[in-house]
């Protein structure tokens, strides 16, 4: 018999290896993805019960340098809402979607890491200078 299994979720960070905020997105992540896939078997010898009651869900976890393509921009963009700046915590200086886009294409630089987006439930989060912010659809 055959079982259809549901592909992972795409989790994407966009990294900066020299950020310290970066740098710890990029740990927080590994160690969630490296718990979400833990099991405990039967003949271990410690209580496994804290395994068995969190439910997480294992995930694809990728890391890049690169800044988004413009489509992956506009997904961002648009996980993230059009509210007053949010282009502009995205992209360095954007008023807008329009000008995210023009801005990225003249200077890639202006992409602002660390973004964490996860494509499959249209969420991104990220941070800049000491203001966090998170937003989903």
């Amino acid at each position: 018999m055959f079982r259809f299994h549901k592909p992972l979720d795409v989790i994407t960070l966009f990294h900066k290896a020299s950020s310290p905020a970066s740098v710890r997105a990029q740990t927080l992540l590994k160690q969630v993805s490296a718990h979400a896939s833990e099991t405990a078997t039967e003949d271990q010898a410690t209580d496994h019960a804290p395994q068995n009651k969190v439910q997480r869900t294992e995930f694809e976890l990728n890391v890049t340098e690169d800044p988004p393509t413009s489509d992956q921009l506009r997904t961002i963009l648009e996980y993230v809402g059009s509210g007053a700046g949010r282009a502009g915590q995205i992209v360095e200086g954007a008023a807008d979607e329009a000008d995210a886009l023009r801005k990225l294409k003249e200077d890639p630089n202006k992409f602002r890491r660390p973004v964490i987006v996860d494509w499959n439930n249209g969420r991104a989060s990220g941070t800049y200078s000491t203001q966090e912010y998170s937003c989903s659809s």
